[in-house]
């Protein structure tokens, strides 16, 4: 496969975005590349993904690489011929770049058969709702146990190819959630006979700046970021007797998500008893910190001093969540990230395209940390 097939590959697929657990055409465009490789099985699994397997001759460690495949419901504003065909959507992450890489690894490894070991690769759909990584490991038909788990992420904002890694935390551990203020709803003039959720959700607000450690340079780094409020109507006879508070939680750990979180209800749950509101909440989007493991770390930086890339060590992990972190989180491993340009477009922005040219940076990035897994005692 040259790299001008890769193209045309990765171009199809920005062309042809599709959304979160909707990858229907995706799933058949990339089997239909698959099937014709020479491997040791291809199976779909959470509904729009795929795994495919090689074996090598001996045993030795088995390897899981990931790759994700969905798009955004963005409008791109791009005016090039391969341009999202599909209105309100598009390929605004690079997802589509990512499932070129791991397409260009499956046909390596169908042309050079691993000599050791099992090599397991995941064409991951819905990450960008946090939703396609838990389909795939609760999939009764996926049971590959691996010793290392691998991914990684194209990165506006850094020099072409540079390789961009960190130990502990790569990315954060990031929900959101919502809290439902049931009250009751009475005439404006008579607001004694309803119960408004006014004052309660004001006394939220206060408090998540309370929660929050905003310092990214501290251990149990908290945001929690207001996305959302709505309570009542416009008409002005009427005191609200129902609302809704949004929050978009992040961390750096998993232990300490869980213990915002729990803070956070649980004062929640305080000033609704006080008000006499009943709460419901709802959670979704929920993201693992990617928790990378030090000798994933230390195989990721040979791999990219093994193929002349630069490398730099990320003194904070990023802010944003990224479906991964469920895998890091059953299976030791690493996410790391690939530059794709200083002056490329950030990521989610109706501007942006995954560059091309590090299409076969991630290839040979992929191909040395699988040949290095064997070598690791």
């Amino acid at each position: 496969m040259t790299a001008e097939d890769l193209k045309q590959i990765r171009r199809h697929l920005h062309k042809h975005p599709e959304v979160s657990t909707e990858e229907v055409e995706t799933q058949r465009y990339v089997k239909k590349h698959l099937e014709k490789l020479n491997h040791d099985g291809l199976q779909e699994v959470g509904k729009t993904g795929l795994v495919l397997f090689f074996k090598g001759k001996v045993v030795g460690k088995k390897i899981l690489l990931r790759g994700d495949m969905d798009a955004l419901p963005i409008q791109e504003i791009n005016d090039f011929e391969y341009k999202s065909v599909n209105e309100g959507v598009s390929h605004k992450c690079g997802h589509d770049g990512h499932t070129t890489i791991l397409l260009g690894v499956a046909n390596h490894l169908s042309e050079n058969r691993p000599e050791k070991g099992e090599v397991c690769l995941v064409f991951q759909p819905a990450e960008e709702n946090g939703k396609g990584a838990k389909a795939i490991l609760e999939d009764p038909n996926f049971s590959f146990d691996a010793d290392k788990a691998y991914a990684l992420h194209n990165l506006p904002g850094y020099p072409l190819h540079k390789v961009v890694c960190r130990k502990s935390s790569f990315t954060a551990a990031a929900k959101s959630v919502i809290f439902k203020l049931n009250g009751k709803t009475s005439h404006a003039a008579e607001p004694e006979k309803g119960i408004n959720p006014g004052l309660a959700i004001s006394e939220i607000l206060q408090l998540s700046e309370s929660l929050s450690e905003k310092d990214i340079n501290k251990d149990d780094f908290r945001l929690i970021t207001m996305v959302h409020v709505e309570m009542g109507e416009k008409a002005y006879g009427i005191s609200a007797g129902y609302g809704e508070v949004h929050f978009t939680l992040r961390t750096w750990r998993n232990d300490v998500m869980q213990m915002l979180d729990k803070n956070l209800v649980e004062a929640v749950e305080h000033i609704c008893a006080k008000q006499n509101l009943r709460l419901d909440k709802e959670y979704l989007e929920i993201f693992h910190a990617n928790d990378n493991d030090e000798g994933a770390y230390e195989i990721i930086k040979q791999a990219a001093a093994n193929n002349s890339l630069s490398f730099e060590n990320r003194e904070t992990p990023f802010k944003w969540g990224e479906d991964f972190g469920l895998f890091t989180e059953k299976y030791k491993g690493a996410m790391f990230g690939i530059g794709s340009g200083e002056n490329c477009p950030a990521l989610h922005n109706p501007d942006y395209d995954y560059p091309d040219e590090i299409t076969e940076t991630g290839i040979k990035m992929f191909t040395e940390i699988l040949a290095l897994s064997q070598q690791e005692v």
